[in-house]
């Protein structure tokens, strides 16, 4: 199994910046899709952004030009960089890894815990 823990979240004001991480430890063999959900309050989850094993990138697009998805395959981490956040960027932020494990090779995947981020005058 891994496990994945978040840092970074916490409240901003609008048009500024917030730097998310999640590191993932366990039994890892190879660390594939990673990426970030994020949940508004009565909203449904969704997809932030994601970033293949290759690099790749994805946005959802009300985030597109503000937010930049990163990883360090060394720590196994993840980083969100939020730039000029906006009210509507208030939400928990869940980061989720697909993962094979290095004992069992068994395919999954993990969601951290959640971090909060409010933006807030």
């Amino acid at each position: 199994q891994v496990q994945l823990v978040e840092s970074g979240g916490g409240t901003v004001l609008p048009g500024g910046s917030l730097r998310l991480s999640c590191a993932a430890s366990g039994n890892i063999a190879s660390l594939n899709t990673m990426g970030w959900d994020r949940q508004a309050p009565g909203k449904q989850k969704e997809l932030v952004a994601h970033i293949t094993k290759g690099g790749r990138t994805n946005y959802t697009d009300s985030v597109k030009g503000r937010f930049t998805i990163s990883r360090d395959y060394a720590k196994n981490t993840v980083y969100l960089q939020m730039n000029n956040v906006q009210p509507e960027d208030t939400a928990v932020y869940y980061c989720n890894a697909d993962w094979l494990d290095d004992i069992t090779s068994q395919a999954g995947r993990s969601w951290g815990q959640g971090t909060q981020v409010t933006v807030s005058s």
